[in-house]
C-alpha cells in the first residue's frame, strides 16, 4: 500500500522495501509508527540545534567534527555505506570511534587519573570488539567467538557511555539535559533486551512494532552525541531550564516513551497464552510432587496445549489460560467418559472424542485424582524409590532352579517384558556390529517356525509360553555341557550362538521399563567363539520360569530335548 510505504519512509528514514509487509501494516504497527514520528521529530529538533558559541582548541574542534560525523552517519550516511561491502562499514566505524575515544580522553577534564584510566580501558575493550567484527568480515582469525565477544562489546559500550557521562559531569561544561540524554541512552541499552524478550511474540505484528519502538528510543544516544558536540566550548552551554519547564519536559518524554507500549498491549478479549506446546518451560515434565502449588497450573497448561506425538492439543488456542484451567477442573468432576467428551466438545477441542488421562488432570485437581491414583502424587525421588522397591520385590520371588549346580557365572532376576506384548528376551553379543541384523533374523525365525527360540548368529531370542508381563530368569555359564535334567520342565531346547567380541549377556533394565531387574553376567566365559545355549521353560503356580545354560560348543544343530 502506497500510504504505508510513505509512512515507513517518513518515520524510519529507510526504503519501504525494508521490513514492510506486503499486505500493509496492522493497527499496532501503525500506532507505533505515528507515535515514533512525534518522538523522532522532537529528537531531530534537539539534534539539529546550533552549536554553542565559544572558543575551541584544536583537539576540541576535531572532537566536535567527529561527533557530528557520527551523528550524520547514524541519520544519513548509514544508507549509502550499507551499499558497500560490510568490511568497509566495519572499518569506517572502527576508525571513527577510535578517534572519538582518544579525543574523549584528551578533551574531557576527568579530574581523576583513575577515572581516566578506567575510561581508557573500557574504550579499548569497546574498540577491540569493533576490531573483532572487522576481522570477521575480512574472514581473518577473530579475537574470540562471536557468542562471547558480542555480549562483551555490548557491556563495554554501556560502560563507555556511563564513564563518559560521569566525566562530563565532573568536567562541568555539559548541561544537565545533555547528561540526562547520556543516562537515557544507557537506559535504552537496558530496555532493549527485556523489551524484545518479554514482548516479542505477545503483541500483534511481532517484532516489527518493537523494532519501530526501539529505533525511536535508540535515537536518544544520537541526541546525546549531538549535545556533547554542541556544548564543547568552555562556558558555552545555556543555563538549565527552570524547574517548571523541566517537569513539563519530563512528562512529555515519559508520555512519549509509555504510549507506544500501551498501544501494543492486547485487548482483553484476546486470550492470554502463558504456555504453548512449544514453550521452553514445557519441555521438562517434572513429577507432581516436585512442583510447588503455584507451578502446577502451568504444568497442566503445557499438557493441555501440547502436541506430543503429533496429536492435536487438548484445547484450542482461542481459550485463555483461565478458561483452560476452569475446564480442567470441570473435567475432574465429570462422572464418566461421556461427560468428559461433552465438556471437550463444548470447549472446541480437536480431540473431543477422547477422554482425559488422570496423569494430566492431577495438576489441577490432585485431591480428586490422588484418591484413585495415589502414585501420581509422588515426587521423582518417591517414584524412583517405589520403582526400586518393586523391582527388588519382583527379584526376591525368583529362585534359582538349580541351586546345587553352580555356574562359573550366574544370576537370577525377574525379567520385565512390555506389558502390551513382547516377543521375549535376547541372549546376545551386544558389541557385535551385525547385532541388529542378527536380532531381526532371530525374531523372524521365532515367528516363522512358531518356535520358542529364534537363533541367528550372535543373537538368540527366547520367547515365552504364557501371555505374561514378566518372568523369572536364571542364567548360568558352564565350562562344559551340564547334564540335560529335563524332568520338571515343560520345554527344553538347545541352539547355537556365536560371540564375536567375547561377550554374551541378557539386556538389563538400566533405568528403563524392559530388561532384567538385576545385573547380568558375561556368559561367554571362554572368550570369543561358538557356544551352545540350552533353555529350560516351565509354567507353574509362581508363573513362568526360565533357565538359560550357556557353555562352549561347536555344534550348529538345533536340539529339542523336551517338547
Amino acid at each position: 500500500m502506497l500510504g504505508d510505504a510513505w509512512l515507513w519512509v517518513a518515520v524510519e528514514w529507510s526504503p519501504p522495501t525494508w521490513f514492510r509487509p506486503h499486505d500493509g501494516f496492522d493497527t499496532p504497527t501503525t500506532v507505533a509508527l505515528l507515535v515514533a514520528a512525534l518522538v523522532k521529530a522532537a529528537f531531530l529538533w534537539l539534534i539539529l540545534r546550533a552549536p554553542a558559541p565559544g572558543p575551541l582548541d584544536r583537539r576540541a574542534r576535531a572532537l566536535r567534527r567527529l561527533l557530528y560525523l557520527a551523528v550524520a552517519y547514524t541519520l544519513v550516511l548509514w544508507y549509502p555505506i550499507a551499499l558497500l561491502p560490510d568490511a568497509v562499514d566495519a572499518a569506517i566505524r572502527l576508525a571513527l570511534w577510535t578517534a572519538i575515544d582518544v579525543l574523549y580522553l584528551l578533551v574531557i577534564r576527568w579530574r581523576s587519573r583513575v577515572l581516566r584510566a578506567a575510561a581508557g580501558a573500557v574504550f579499548a575493550v569497546e574498540l577491540a570488539g569493533m576490531a573483532n567484527e572487522l576481522l570477521d568480515e575480512l574472514d581473518l582469525p577473530e579475537l574470540g567467538p562471536g557468542g562471547v565477544v558480542g555480549p562483551v562489546l555490548m557491556l563495554a559500550g554501556v560502560a563507555a557511555t556511563v564513564l563518559t557521562v560521569v566525566g562530563q559531569r565532573r568536567d562541568g561544561r555539559w548541561s544537565r539535559g545533555t547528561q540526562i540524554a547520556g543516562w537515557s541512552s544507557v537506559g535504552v541499552y537496558a530496555l532493549a533486551i527485556p523489551l524484545n524478550v518479554l514482548l516479542f511474540g505477545r503483541i500483534p505484528s511481532g517484532g516489527l512494532a518493537i523494532s519501530v519502538v526501539m529505533d525511536a528510543a535508540g535515537l536518544v544516544s544520537t541526541v546525546w552525541i549531538a549535545a556533547t558536540a554542541r556544548e564543547l566550548p568552555v562556558g558555552g552551554h545555556r543555563a538549565d531550564p527552570p524547574p517548571v519547564r523541566r517537569r513539563v519536559m519530563r512528562i512529555a518524554v515519559a508520555t512519549a516513551a509509555v504510549l507506544p507500549v500501551i498501544a501494543l498491549i492486547h485487548p482483553e478479549q484476546t486470550p492470554h497464552l502463558t504456555y504453548t506446546g512449544w514453550s521452553m518451560g514445557c519441555y521438562d515434565r517434572p513429577d507432581f510432587g516436585d512442583l510447588k502449588p503455584a507451578e502446577r497450573d502451568a504444568a497442566f497448561l503445557c499438557r493441555a496445549r501440547g502436541t506430543d506425538g503429533g496429536v492435536p492439543p487438548m484445547f484450542p488456542d482461542s481459550l485463555s489460560d483461565q478458561q483452560i484451567l476452569a475446564y480442567g477442573r470441570m473435567l475432574c468432576r465429570a462422572k464418566d467418559r461421556a461427560e468428559q467428551e461433552a465438556l471437550l466438545k463444548r470447549a472446541g477441542s480437536a480431540r473431543s472424542g477422547w477422554s482425559v488421562d488422570p496423569w494430566d488432570l492431577v495438576y489441577v485437581c490432585p485431591e480428586v485424582v490422588g484418591v484413585t491414583h495415589p502414585e501420581l502424587l509422588w515426587s521423582a525421588e518417591e517414584r524412583e524409590a517405589a520403582n526400586t522397591a518393586y523391582i527388588t520385590e519382583a527379584n526376591a520371588r525368583c529362585r534359582d532352579p538349580w541351586p546345587r549346580t553352580k555356574g562359573v557365572a550366574q544370576a537370577t532376576a525377574n525379567y520385565f517384558l512390555f506389558a502390551d506384548g513382547d516377543p521375549g528376551y535376547l541372549v546376545h553379543d551386544p558389541r557385535d556390529e551385525a547385532g541388529e541384523e542378527t536380532a531381526e533374523r532371530a525374531i523372524d525365525e521365532l515367528y516363522e517356525d512358531n518356535a520358542l527360540i529364534g537363533a541367528a548368529g550372535s543373537a538368540v531370542l527366547v520367547g515365552h509360553i504364557e501371555d505374561v508381563a514378566d518372568l523369572c530368569l536364571t542364567v548360568k555359564a558352564f565350562r562344559t555341557a551340564p547334564p540335560p535334567r529335563t524332568a520338571g520342565w515343560d520345554q527344553v531346547t538347545e541352539v547355537p550362538v556365536v560371540s564375536r567380541s567375547g561377550l554374551l549377556t541378557v539386556p538389563e533394565m538400566d533405568g528403563g521399563d524392559v530388561g532384567a531387574g538385576a545385573p547380568m553376567p558375561n556368559l561367554a566365559i571362554a572368550g570369543k567363539g561358538r557356544y551352545r545355549i540350552r533353555v529350560y521353560v516351565r509354567v507353574g503356580d509362581a508363573g513362568e520360569e526360565h533357565l538359560v545354560a550357556v557353555f562352549p560348543g561347536e555344534s550348529r544343530r538345533r536340539l529339542k530335548l523336551k517338547r
